[in-house]
């Protein structure tokens, strides 16, 4: 299967969750690609006067996984706009992931999520699963490893 990440990460740590699912499924004799959303000239947390620069297609893929951070408790405003401004999903499978600060996925992670997948249904999405990955440093190597095994399993 041909499989698309597309990520936001600004200080690397959704990215790094991003590089592990993509050597995950790699392994699996999947076909992925992945590739980032950028904002023109950086963005301080919380900024909403951006523009993004680099708007991945998701067309060529038969699933896409997005993935991004939590952001006073939602999903990031970079991604949101991302998902806001594609055409269309109609067709693909996605799941979603995001990364939070938090210990707890009730703490931002659980609302990031519906709010990720509710954009994707709203654009003809089939949304296969999703997950939080904690980023509190007790949590952080046990959430990274089960959303990656769950994830992975979904394509």
């Amino acid at each position: 299967m041909n499989i698309g990440i597309i990520v936001y990460s600004q200080t690397g740590n959704t990215l790094s969750v991003a590089e592990k699912l993509k050597e995950k499924l790699t392994a699996a004799e999947h076909t992925v690609s992945l590739e980032k959303v950028t904002v023109a000239g950086g963005r301080k947390q919380g900024d909403r006067t951006f523009q993004l620069e680099t708007q991945p297609d998701p067309g060529p893929y038969d699933a896409v996984l997005f993935a991004s951070y939590v952001e006073a408790f939602s999903l990031c405003e970079v991604m949101a706009r991302y998902l806001k401004q594609l055409e269309s999903l109609d067709g693909k499978r996605v799941a979603c992931l995001v990364t939070q600060a938090f210990p707890y996925p009730w703490m931002g992670g659980n609302r990031a999520i519906r709010q990720m997948r509710k954009l994707c249904q709203s654009k003809g999405a089939t949304v296969v699963g999703s997950d939080v990955v904690n980023w509190a440093k007790s949590r952080r190597e046990m959430t990274t490893a089960t959303a990656v095994d769950r994830l992975s399993r979904l394509f």
